[in-house]
């Protein structure tokens, strides 16, 4: 006597050994795709985080209030912040502060050199999908430092990275001392391609975070 068969022609002992396996590889699967990101590497806060932060705070640098910026060359900043296993941190606080085109900051550590025009630093909360998006200069170098733009994450009261964004291919990054003194990994992870945009320029940084 044969072994009955399934109506769609094959043995039922092999269908059912497939419908044991199919837990096996998509757990495997779902293992594969939850390999946990690297972190986004912290750097120095540097001198010139604002002591008094400015009376406007948004994330358009170019308009301070009602003061327009028109020196520098505009750029969009944009991302994503997600923990490490890729979650999106919905409602995420990012900052970034820079110096002006002429390489000053609003802080009394640089004087009051900084064109007033500029907003010098912006705040963004992450969206459902954990984008941000910002409207600034390209960075510029100043003495001793390769352009940059330094960026702050926060979640409720809790900081969770301190870092800076630099410019791929920039002249000056082989003899940045933070720089060059990241790893190769971790350069990766902060320098980022400028690209040409058609009103300035564009730049992607994701950011991934302990949380």
């Amino acid at each position: 006597m044969t072994a009955p068969r399934s109506t769609l022609g094959l043995p039922r002992r092999s269908i059912a050994a497939a419908l044991v396996a199919l837990p096996t590889f998509w757990l495997g699967a779902r293992a594969q795709s939850q390999v946990p990101r690297r972190a986004t590497p912290s750097q120095t806060e540097g001198p010139f985080y604002p002591v008094t932060l400015p009376g406007d705070t948004d994330n358009d640098l170019l308009r301070n209030g009602t003061l327009n910026y028109a020196a520098g060359e505009p750029t969009w900043v944009d991302g994503t912040v997600a923990d490490l296993d890729g979650r999106p941190l919905s409602g995420a606080i990012v900052e970034i502060w820079q110096c002006d085109q002429g390489g000053h900051y609003h802080h009394p550590g640089d004087g009051d050199r900084a064109d007033k025009a500029f907003q010098g630093f912006g705040r963004v909360a992450a969206d459902a999908q954990g984008r941000y998006r910002f409207r600034t200069i390209r960075p510029v170098p100043y003495t001793g430092r390769t352009p940059h733009i330094h960026v702050k994450v926060k979640l409720g009261p809790r900081e969770l990275l301190t870092t800076q964004l630099y410019v791929a291919g920039a002249p000056g990054n082989a003899r940045d001392f933070l720089w060059r003194n990241l790893s190769d990994q971790d350069r990766a992870a902060v320098t980022v391609p400028f690209e040409r945009a058609p009103d300035g320029w564009k730049a992607s940084f994701p950011i991934v975070v302990a949380a």
